[in-house]
Order: C-alpha cells, then structure tokens, then sequence
C-alpha cells in the first residue's frame, strides 16, 4: 500500500510542534499514472448527464407536451419546481421571468415555452458554475467533508484522477482516523491511482492532516486532499473537530486549507440547504460536489442553492456525479445541468 512512512505528530494543538519535512520515500513519492484512462467523451456525459436525471426532465418536460400555454401549464410547472426540491424561492423567480417572457415575445407554443424556460433555469444556476482553481497555489491543500454516505471518499479517489489527468501529482490524508475501513478505503483509492496517503490508526486527524501538508511542501506536491470522517451537522463535537483541522491546516500552511469542499448527496433534496449551512458556518466552504444525482426525482435542489434559499450562501459547484465510473465526475456546466433538467426523452 503507498502509506506514508512519515509518523505523524501529536495534535499541534493550540501550537504545533516546530515544523519538520519528512524525507519523501522513493516508494511513496506521488507519480503521475502511467496510462490514463481515455477521457470520456463530452457526448457520452451528457448522455449519462440526461439519463441521471431522468425522473425529474420526465416531471418537468413532460408538461409541455400536448397542452396550451395557458395558467394552468404555469401552475403545473409550478408544482413540478417545487416538488424537485427547487424551492419556493427559485421557483417564483424563474416563473415571473418565464410568465414576462411569454407575454413580451407572444409564445404560444409550448416547446418555445420550454426552451425559454430552460434559457432562465441555465441563468439561474450560472452563479454556480465555476472552474476549480488546480494551480492557485502548491500545494493546493483541499479540505473534504461530508455527512456519512454522500461518496466522499469515493468523490476523493475520483478527483485524484482527475488532477493527475491536469498534471498534477496528488498526496491524500486519512482523516478518518477512527474507522478502519474509512483508512481502507482511502488506502485503495491511493493504490489505484498511484499516489501517496498519509494515514494512522487512530489518534488525532489533526495531527494527520498537518503532516500531510508538510509532507506536500517537501515532495513539491500538486495537490493535498484532506479527508475527514462523516458526520451529521448536529454532532456538534464532531464539528469543533472540524473546526479544529482547519485551524491546524492553516498553522503549517498559513494560506490553507485553500478549498473547502463539501460532498452532498443530490438525492437528498432540501436537506442539502441543511448541511451546506451548517457546515459553511464551521469551515467557510468554498465549493461543493455534489453525487448521487443518477435515479433523483430531485434534481432541482441545486437551483435552491442559487436562488440562497434557507440562508444558504449560492456556493459554487465544482463537479456533479452521476455514477460509479472514474469519469463520472465531471464539472458544472449550467447549461448541460438545464438542458438535462427539462429534458422529457
């Protein structure tokens, strides 16, 4: 297994101990994969993009079909929204916009209506849309968090592909120091994509995090992704150790954590507005991923992020996930997400 030898230190806090590089290994030293998988083709995403989330387009574009552009299709959609978790908020706003469209251009025909309808649905959601700043610093220290089950860790061995893909060598830290088969996991996906985990057997995340920043610096590493154990917002000890990681990520970094993503399940509709509040309130978050969305009825939950619904703040969005495969997790491209939300095939 590529596992760090570097011992890591007792927690760092309220003061780490004095910084000290660990010697890169040859054996645990980060390298790019020898042969990339082929990227997949953007068609071939959109197509998985499509059928993802094809019981929400179903609920949503197939209203259109067969019916007059009246009050009635308005009040439709207007169920339709609110019932894919797009919330009360977006909602309103995007059928205002849509019921002044239609009056000024005179649309009476449905599939008009629902072009312009995806139009303002691809506005709505652009403030999400932004590409991950890979080169902003080196390393570039991601912190990860998560509520258990949203495919962190899986989302974290995916990216890991990823940047090496862009070209960047990638360190991993266990976080997770309490749950062996969360080291495990973590472990596997290093082997399978070549690269370094640092990691322990109990003890302190902090401790583990800080190391691998430091190990980072000295192996000149692309990036350093830091797990942390799932946990549910109202544990709130579980937060202040969150609270905590960050705090000691940025004692051997002063600059880091540079991203703090959150992984949210797409299937989990308004309670997403839920743990993105609660979690940007302990660690500042900078970006989401959000997975699962293959199968969702849900699918709209992303437009309440936008729309700031419930006090949450309209945070970017870096990639969605729509399956289990390595090029499952691609970027947020407003316009896909529309054409795949208000698509009735």
């Amino acid at each position: 297994m590529p596992v760090s030898d570097t011992p890591p230190v007792a927690a760092p806090e309220p003061e780490p101990r004095p910084e000290l590089a660990p010697t890169p290994a040859p054996t645990s030293q980060a390298v790019a994969e020898p042969a990339p998988a082929p990227v997949a083709k953007k068609s071939s995403w959109l197509g998985r993009l499509k059928q993802g989330l094809a019981r929400t387009g179903q609920n949503l574009g197939g209203l259109f079909v067969g019916v007059k552009v009246d009050e009635s299709l308005f009040e439709e959609l207007e169920s339709a929204l609110i019932m894919a978790d797009a919330g009360i908020e977006a909602t309103e706003k995007m059928l205002t916009a849509l019921r002044a469209r239609v009056r000024k251009e005179r649309l009476d025909d449905p599939e008009k209506v629902k072009i312009a309808l995806r139009q303002l649905l691809a506005d709505h959601l652009r403030p999400l849309e932004r590409a991950f700043p890979l080169n902003k610093a080196k390393p570039l220290v991601v912190m990860i968090a998560g509520v258990n089950g949203a495919g962190k860790t899986t989302s974290i061995g995916k990216l890991a592909h990823t940047f090496q893909q862009q070209g960047a060598s990638v360190l991993l830290a266990a976080g997770d120091t309490f749950r062996a088969a969360a080291r495990e996991q973590l472990i596997e996906w290093g082997a399978r994509n070549n690269v370094s985990v640092i990691a322990q057997d109990g003890g302190d995340p902090a401790a583990v995090a800080f190391d691998a920043v430091n190990a980072g610096r000295a192996r000149d590493t692309g990036v350093v992704m830091v797990d942390t154990a799932g946990r549910l917002p109202t544990q709130l000890h579980l937060m202040e150790e969150l609270k905590k990681i960050r705090r000691v990520i940025g004692k051997a970094d002063s600059a880091a954590p540079h991203e703090v993503l959150l992984v949210v399940d797409g299937n989990t509709g308004q309670n997403v507005l839920a743990q993105i509040r609660a979690f940007d309130a302990a660690i500042n978050l900078t970006g989401l991923v959000v997975t699962k969305l293959d199968g969702t009825a849900k699918g709209g939950t992303l437009a309440a992020v936008a729309a700031g619904s419930n006090g949450v703040r309209p945070i970017p969005v870096y990639w969605i996930g729509v399956g289990e495969g390595m090029e499952d997790l691609q970027p947020f491209v407003a316009d896909e997400f529309a054409a795949a939300l208000l698509s009735d095939d």
